[in-house]
C-alpha cells in the first residue's frame, strides 16, 4: 500500500469516527436498547440529545421527538440552525456544511489520485516508446551512411580502372610494373 492509500484509508477511518460521535453517542456503541422515554421530559440540550429518537430545538428551548420520516427535520419542527442532535455544540446547517466539504475532499482527492496513477503510468512507458523512435532513426542514418559508403567506393573503384591503378585490371592504360 503506497503513502496515497494510507492516507485515503486514515482519512476514511477518521470520516467514520467523526460521523459516529456527531450522529450520535448511543449508535456507535452496542448497548441494550432503553425502554422510549418521552422526549418532552427532557428540560435541557444534554439530557435531550442522548436519546437518539429526541431532537433539541435551541429556538424555544424544546426536546421533540425526532422526525423519523424525513432525512432532515422539516422547517416546521425546528429550523436546520437551531436543530440539535448527537452534540449540543453543532448544529444541522454546520454538519451538512461539513460533511458536503468533507464528501468533497475525499472525492477530489480520490480523483486526483486515480489521474496521478494514470500519468505514472504513462511517464514509465513513455521513454520506450522515446528510446525506439531513437534506436530505429539512429538505424536509419546508419544505413544510408554505410550505402553512402559503398557508393564512394564503387566510385572511387571506377576512378582508379580508369587511370589504371588497380592492379589486377586488364584495362589498356593499366600501368606496367617493371618500367
Amino acid at each position: 500500500m503506497n503513502k496515497t492509500e494510507s492516507g485515503i484509508m486514515s482519512s476514511m477511518l477518521v470520516v467514520v469516527a467523526v460521523a459516529c460521535v456527531l450522529v450520535s453517542r448511543a449508535g456507535c456503541q452496542t448497548t441494550t436498547p432503553t425502554p422510549s422515554i418521552f422526549c418532552k421530559a427532557f428540560s435541557t440540550c444534554d439530557s435531550c440529545i442522548q436519546n437518539p429518537k429526541c431532537l433539541w430545538c435551541m429556538t424555544n428551548g424544546t426536546c421533540t421527538d425526532y422526525p423519523v420520516s424525513y432525512i432532515l427535520p422539516p422547517p416546521a419542527v425546528c429550523k436546520l440552525s437551531q436543530a440539535r442532535w448527537g452534540v449540543c455544540w453543532v448544529n444541522f446547517e454546520a454538519l451538512i456544511i461539513a460533511m458536503a466539504v468533507l464528501g468533497g475532499t475525499i472525492l477530489i482527492s480520490i480523483t486526483v489520485c486515480c489521474c496521478c496513477c494514470c500519468c505514472c503510468k504513462k511517464r514509465q512507458s513513455g521513454p520506450d516508446r522515446d528510446e525506439e523512435r531513437f534506436a530505429r532513426r539512429r538505424e536509419e542514418i546508419r544505413q544510408r551512411a554505410d550505402e553512402r559508403k559503398v557508393e564512394r567506393k564503387v566510385r572511387h573503384d571506377d576512378i582508379r580502372k580508369k587511370y589504371g591503378l588497380v592492379p589486377d585490371s586488364d584495362h589498356p592504360y593499366s600501368k606496367f610494373e617493371n618500367e
